[in-house]
């Protein structure tokens, strides 16, 4: 009888325990070995929802878990959670690791036959004086949101009517813009800094001048062109303030939200391929660049932008898990590929929508593609229709083709899922004239007449024509 093959999953979130739970189904125990390492305390959870727990919409942590330890295990899949792997080594086929609450010995060498490579990314945290000071917080894990909301709950314990509890947001992307609205949710005076022109880098600053503005009618107050440069703390070494070039922000409270970076410092050290943005390199099947082997997915790798035609660093969770059901599906025994992305991401501030998919000017620009923007005002309904409200939908298209390059919206209820609709279009390289006759459903409660997207392809039709006249 044949021996089963080992295959090692390193991470246990997203991409690693879709990898494995797809394998599984695939292949029996008798047939491959699964063992997933997991240097956390948490699996298979959605790093997503934790604004929205933070902020109170998710009442329990355990409703942002999909499978927990314990049902993996059932399903035969030997997870070790607080185990670490410190080192790679893809020419014996072997990695090294080490127990961080059990007592596995250091330095102990796990052979594998195949490796999935699924290490996440890691939030950027600055070098600056007091960043690691009590009161400052990041938001990337299940135990980062714990403390979190156990700082927020005992510090509403002590609040007072006459002592507000204040809290600085660093970084006005995806997760800054979250958890501004989580914290003034929870009754805090919320400051988002950010060194950009605008909020929201990943749309045009015409686009997130929008953003900026709604925000500060929320109640947040929104400093742009700001560069943190300390975290000042008080007596008792806990955070007091912010610090910029410009001006002191008090603070309670502290959130990180400046992004994040591959985390690929073992891959790096074993040599593996790397991108621009420091992430793993595979091929369509999530294979790693030359290794038949070792796989990767999630957000430590570069995907394929299908609109440049170059790769990418893009940390989303829906990525992560069809990353890892490709993988799953290659190692036990399957064919599967991941084609790429077109760049589409939808997120929210209070009852602002925020949406994006394609290109921005300047990425438009580095490509050296000549293109044509247009910007429509619309209504999420029919005008006459009770709770229409206001939408912006901006367009690129390419000015001798009138190919589709990218769709921004930024609107009330309704609008941010409309993206959805740019990005079958960017998928399937349709131009703005053939998005025109695209059959998009309607009724008085759900859209206008003229959806605010095929407004906006109507007009840049038009604007594609003028170029193209000039």
């Amino acid at each position: 009888m044949a021996t089963a093959q080992r295959m090692v999953v390193i991470g246990a979130n997203a991409a690693g325990m879709s990898a494995a739970s797809q394998a599984r189904r695939l292949k029996g125990a008798g047939e491959l070995e699964i063992i997933a390492l997991e240097r956390g305390g948490h699996a298979s959870y959605s790093a997503c929802g934790i604004p929205y727990w933070v902020g109170g919409d998710v009442a329990d942590a355990g409703d942002l878990i999909a499978r927990t330890p314990e049902q993996h295990r059932e399903r035969d899949i030997d997870l070790r959670l607080h185990t670490e792997v410190t080192e790679l080594d893809p020419d014996g086929r072997r990695v090294r690791v080490r127990g961080r609450a059990d007592g596995a010995a250091a330095g102990e060498w796990l052979g594998y036959d195949h490796l999935v490579v699924a290490t996440g990314a890691r939030p950027l945290r600055p070098a600056l004086p007091g960043i690691d000071a009590p009161g400052v917080h990041g938001v990337q894990t299940m135990d980062d949101g714990r403390a979190l909301l156990d700082a927020l709950e005992r510090a509403e314990a002590a609040r007072t009517a006459e002592a507000p509890r204040r809290a600085v947001v660093v970084g006005a992307g995806y997760i800054g813009v979250e958890m501004a609205e989580a914290l003034i949710r929870r009754g805090h005076r919320v400051t988002v800094l950010d060194r950009a022109e605008q909020p929201m880098s990943t749309l045009d600053p015409d686009m997130g001048r929008l953003v900026h503005e709604a925000m500060c009618r929320m109640g947040i107050e929104t400093v742009t062109g700001a560069t943190v440069t300390a975290v000042r703390t008080g007596e008792d070494g806990r955070v007091r303030a912010v610090a910029t070039e410009d001006a002191e922000y008090e603070a309670d409270t502290v959130v990180l939200g400046l992004g994040v970076r591959p985390e690929t410092g073992l891959a790096r050290e074993a040599g593996l391929p790397l991108g621009e943005s420091g992430g793993l390199l595979t091929d369509l099947a999530m294979r790693v660049r030359g290794r038949e082997d070792i796989w990767a997915g999630g957000d430590c790798v570069e995907v394929l932008d299908l609109v440049s035609g170059r790769t990418r660093h893009v940390a989303l969770g829906t990525h992560a898990n069809k990353h890892g059901q490709v993988i799953g599906t290659n190692v036990g025994g399957g064919y599967a590929t991941f084609p790429g992305v077109v760049g589409t991401a939808v997120s929210k501030v209070c009852d602002l929508e925020i949406a994006r998919t394609g290109l921005l000017e300047t990425q438009a620009e580095a490509l050296g593609l000549r293109f044509v923007t247009v910007t429509v005002e619309s209504t999420s309904r029919a005008g006459y229709y009770p709770g229409a409200a206001p939408m912006h939908v901006k367009m690129l298209a390419e000015r001798r083709t009138g190919r589709l390059l990218g769709v921004q919206i930024v609107g009330r209820e309704g609008a941010g899922k409309r993206v959805d609709a740019a990005a079958v279009a960017l998928t399937a390289g349709m131009t703005v004239e053939q998005m025109t006759a695209l059959d998009l459903g309607y009724a008085p409660p759900f859209s206008p007449l003229w959806d605010p997207v095929l407004v906006a392809a109507r007009k840049a039709v038009a604007e594609v024509r003028r170029a193209g006249a000039h």
